[in-house]
């Protein structure tokens, strides 16, 4: 009896248990019954179910990831080249996962490389080399990134967040048109940023040489300022010292002259002895009498 009753209780609470399950934070949970899908459930917390009866399956609704093998593509002129990319992927919808992978992540990711590949290869064959070459890696992805999506979510309830090239192997030959490409264009632009730099400072000098200017001009306009103030100042004073003795004035300025001929000892005047000039030399009584 004690036997019978210890099995009993290990069953009930066995039943106990398998009467609730759990949903996590970023998890989808599927409530099976006999196969058959009940109820999605993605509120996090405890949930009941019916023990035995109905099963939870629990799915990952976090981005997932996959890198895929170098493959060979063909371009629209028929040009080989090798193709290497990752994906990132999440479930769209629980329902139609669980159907076409059973809730394996393995089958999905055997299931979505091939769609993605495909998308791919549909978008390089619509691009001859040489506009592969110049529309770059970014463009290709996303346009396999749209293909992929369309089918993906409608045939495994996936949705495709990013795809992403992370390298392209070209033909040798091609490999050297490119880098010789590559190489022009990184000169135009370092032609252009210099040509650039030349006119941004031709423009500085320009411009500092016009200020320059105006800072001249108004220095000069301010000097002839300053001198003819000066040069009237001195008149003024000039003609005040004339009004106040004429004859000093004269004999004054006389004096000035004298020095400015002699002063350096050897100059040399021929002048008539009653010219106006030696006037102050002669006898003084001649000489007008200061008043």
């Amino acid at each position: 009896m004690k036997t019978t009753a210890a099995i009993i209780i290990v069953l009930l609470i066995l039943l106990g248990f398998n009467s609730f399950y759990t949903v996590g934070e970023g998890q989808h949970v599927l409530l099976l019954q006999f196969g058959k899908i009940l109820r999605t459930e993605r509120q996090p917390g405890l949930h009941a179910k019916l023990p035995l009866l109905q099963q939870a399956l629990t799915l990952d609704d976090r981005i997932l990831s996959f890198d895929a093998a170098p493959q060979r593509y063909a371009t629209a002129d028929k040009q080989s080249i090798n193709v290497s990319y990752y994906v990132k992927w999440r479930i769209a919808d629980a329902a139609d996962y669980y159907r076409a992978t059973g809730g394996d992540e393995l089958q999905a990711g055997q299931r979505l490389g091939p769609i993605v590949s495909n998308a791919l290869r549909n978008v390089v064959s619509e691009h001859g080399m040489d506009r592969l070459v110049a529309a770059g890696q970014d463009d290709i992805a996303s346009g396999t990134l749209q293909l992929a999506n369309t089918e993906t979510r409608k045939t495994l309830g996936v949705s495709v967040v990013d795809v992403r090239v992370t390298s392209i192997e070209f033909p040798d030959d091609v490999k050297t048109a490119v880098y010789k490409r590559m190489q022009t264009e990184r000169q135009q632009q370092a032609a252009a940023i210099r040509a650039e730099g030349k006119q941004q400072a031709e423009s500085i000098k320009a411009e500092t040489q016009a200020q320059a200017q105006v800072i001249r001009a108004t220095a000069e306009s301010d000097a002839d300022k300053v001198r003819g103030a000066g040069d009237a100042q001195a008149a003024q004073i000039y003609a005040q010292a004339y009004a106040q003795d004429p004859d000093f004035f004269a004999f004054y300025r006389s004096l000035q002259a004298y020095r400015k001929s002699f002063g350096d000892g050897r100059g040399t005047i021929i002048l008539k002895p009653d010219s106006e000039f030696l006037r102050y030399f002669g006898n003084p009584a001649v000489a007008p009498a200061r008043r």
